[in-house]
């Protein structure tokens, strides 16, 4: 399939591991969203890994002709298995340099189930968000209850006084790909 001609070309930035998970289901829903976002004309702008969930999103978007803009450190290049055949492949010197230049080429950002590294990543750009810096649209893609536990830490961080309530305005929470793209083309248009 091929991509619909675009005139601004919108990136959407996924956050995800670099593992598959225990749940089959986190593999599907990241190849799902691949194809999704090809088929919407976005661009998918992630951590440049052929591993794990990282993998299979860009696998996915690959896949249905869409448009791939990886970033990927030095350090990660054989961890991560850096996935060279994308529309566009970014080497950094470090993590922080990654994230910047992921940031900085998208419209949108979306965290599928992810470990430590993902949850750094979603938690700076919340960071930036609950600061004023941006009002890029953030999505958390709760994969059968995936992100349960970590909104429950929000709730209980907004409770013990550290935290506004805004906090939890500043994400969306999503259950399917299909109420994402929903999501996506509300907040994008």
């Amino acid at each position: 399939m091929s991509v619909p001609p675009s005139p601004a070309r919108l990136s959407v930035c996924v956050y995800c591991g670099s593992r598959f998970g225990a749940n089959p289901a986190y593999k599907a829903a990241a190849t799902e969203l691949g194809q999704t976002l090809a088929q919407q004309g976005w661009r998918l702008v992630y951590g440049a890994g052929d591993v794990g969930l990282m993998g299979a999103v860009a696998c996915g978007a690959q896949a249905t002709g869409g448009e791939t803009f990886g970033v990927i450190p030095e350090h990660l290049l054989k961890r991560e298995v850096g996935k060279r055949d994308l529309s566009q492949f970014i080497v950094t010197e470090n993590m922080h340099e990654r994230k910047k230049v992921m940031y900085m080429n998208s419209d949108a950002i979306v965290v599928l189930p992810g470990g430590a590294g993902s949850l750094d990543e979603m938690f700076e750009v919340l960071t930036w968000r609950q600061l004023g810096l941006h009002e890029k649209p953030i999505y958390l893609l709760n994969v059968d209850g995936y992100w349960q536990p970590l909104l429950a830490l929000m709730d209980h961080v907004i409770e013990q006084g550290f935290a506004d309530t805004n906090l939890r305005d500043y994400f969306d929470v999503v259950e399917t790909v299909p109420a994402l793209a929903a999501a996506l083309r509300n907040a994008l248009s």
